[in-house]
């Protein structure tokens, strides 16, 4: 009678490659064709803190990436001289962690990295996944005036990221407030503070010109969304409070191979208020390459 294998956990998954601009730090397990877990903008973000209810559950058919970008968790932060470009980041980590083609799973922020190396490195993109992610284009329905409720209380936990901002931040998140642990906002908090550096970073970068802006140029590629190739599933909370549902209306009405999975009850983190669904809808998806 053989023992169960024991639980993965962040230290025994831990890993760094270094690319020519910085050296970033991963979560790895399994074998099989490449998921890569892209993690959302908030502080304390990270691929474990993001996504530490899925890399197990994934990585049982599939060798599982989880990523902490330049400018979060143990990675090197961004700067002016080092660019804040996303999708080159990605990019030169695929090549250094040996990937040539993956499934890319991304939340809100990571979402738009996924969505936008689709466009520009569609050999690179086998499945695009996204969860509470962004959209080019204009909001019809959901447009309002400046951020969203859940977007304000982002930036103000990355300009005080006292324990008390933290928690509202993780509360503004989820529709059930007992997802709302203290666990995980401790996870957050401890992150977030652990690199100032970081928290500096992402606010010098919401001051940059629109010419300089990865987000404006995120936005001016609505014209490009029905080029998509890869297979797209678009998932997204309907009571999310950050990113409005209409966003992967629009993704999954103009990207030709698509479909959108919305769900009831839940907030801006579906990959952790619905786990199991979550788990079980993207290893179907991406399935066996």
């Amino acid at each position: 009678m053989t023992s169960a294998s024991p639980a993965l956990t962040a230290q025994s998954t831990s890993r760094f490659v270094q690319t020519k601009r910085f050296r970033i730090h991963y979560h790895e397990a399994g074998q099989g064709h490449p998921i890569v877990l892209l993690h959302g903008s908030g502080p304390g973000a990270t691929g474990w803190s993001n996504f530490r209810p899925n890399i197990e559950a994934l990585s049982s058919g599939h060798r599982v990436l989880a990523v902490d970008m330049p400018g979060w968790g143990e990675s090197d932060t961004q700067t002016a001289e080092t660019g804040r470009d996303h999708v080159d980041a990605l990019i030169d980590f695929l090549d250094e962690a040996g990937v040539d083609r993956a499934a890319l799973v991304g939340n809100s922020m990571g979402g738009m990295t996924a969505i936008s190396t689709a466009i520009h490195h569609p050999d690179r993109v086998s499945h695009l996944v996204t969860m509470g992610a962004p959209s080019p284009g204009p909001n019809l329905f959901s447009a309002g005036n400046g951020p969203s409720e859940g977007l304000k209380v982002l930036i103000e936990a990355y300009q005080e990221p006292t324990a008390e901002n933290m928690k509202r931040l993780v509360r503004i998140m989820c529709f059930d407030p007992a997802m709302a642990t203290d666990e995980l906002a401790a996870l957050r908090s401890a992150a977030a503070t652990a690199h100032p550096e970081h928290l500096r970073s992402f606010l010098e970068g919401a001051q940059v010109t629109p010419d300089e802006s990865p987000m404006a140029a995120f936005f001016g590629l609505t014209s490009r969304l029905a080029g998509i190739k890869a297979p797209t599933m678009a998932i997204h909370g309907r009571d999310d409070r950050v990113v409005h549902f209409e966003n992967s209306l629009r993704l999954t009405t103009v990207v030709p191979d698509s479909r959108l999975v919305l769900l009831n009850r839940c907030g801006h983190w579906a990959q952790i208020e619905h786990a199991a669904e979550f788990n079980r809808l993207v290893a179907s998806f991406v399935g066996t390459v």
